[in-house]
């Protein structure tokens, strides 16, 4: 036990929340989509479609047969996956698969919004795939502000990009859109992953989170 009566273990070093941040992300986000864009290229949009959703449930079911704790933003993105798929199979419509990112963007901000209202805002509910979360660290005042803050800015920036597509889909090319598109959502959504991780630190470090980096642990010793 710490002299802030916080056990160890709840403390990791900010290097290893780092580490789980990068590696959801990867998983969830960076390799379906660079598989999608592949498999576009090579074979066509079905085949990208389907490949993206296979990626995605079949690294939910390695992670459920391997004991590992499944991502909720895994969980997220396969969900929002399965509806672009059904709706682009249903429709058959070239226009209405490039319009499905803003139609997820607009139910994921949607659903990040009403989330605001339950005693658990969706960051809250993603939070644990980064940190060790318990009852007593999530109820703290400092916590809750930050997960309420960090929920709503992610709301604002899903409906953000939904409307920036929306726009890009309508006024330019296609090629222009799929270049400006893919560039300004990767941008966009490193700056918003580089700001939670910078608040929630400064949270952090002001409620004894945190375990001291390399540095302090050579200073103490």
């Amino acid at each position: 036990m710490t002299s802030l009566g916080i056990h160890p273990a709840h403390r990791p070093p900010l290097s290893a929340v780092i580490r789980r941040v990068t590696l959801s992300l990867l998983i969830a986000c960076v390799i379906p989509a660079t598989l999608f864009y592949v498999c576009l290229m090579l074979y066509g949009v079905w085949v990208a479609i389907v490949a993206a959703l296979v990626w995605s449930y079949g690294a939910i079911a390695w992670r459920g047969l391997t004991g590992r704790r499944t991502s909720g933003l895994l969980v997220l993105t396969a969900a929002v996956l399965t509806g672009r798929t059904v709706v682009a199979l249903v429709t058959d419509s070239t226009f209405v698969y490039f319009l499905q990112p803003i139609i997820s963007d607009g139910v994921v901000a949607t659903a990040f919004l009403l989330s605001l209202a339950t005693a658990r805002p969706m960051v809250a509910r993603l939070a644990g795939d980064f940190y060790p979360m318990d009852h007593e660290i999530s109820v703290r005042p400092r916590i809750r502000r930050l997960f309420a803050h960090l929920t709503l800015s992610w709301a604002a920036l899903c409906f953000g990009k939904a409307t920036v597509t929306l726009w890009l889909l309508q006024t330019q090319s296609l090629e222009t859109f799929v270049l400006v598109n893919s560039l300004s959502g990767l941008g966009l959504t490193a700056a918003a992953v580089a700001l939670t991780i910078g608040t929630a630190v400064i949270v952090a470090r002001k409620e004894g989170l945190l375990g001291p980096s390399p540095a302090e642990l050579v200073t103490v010793a």
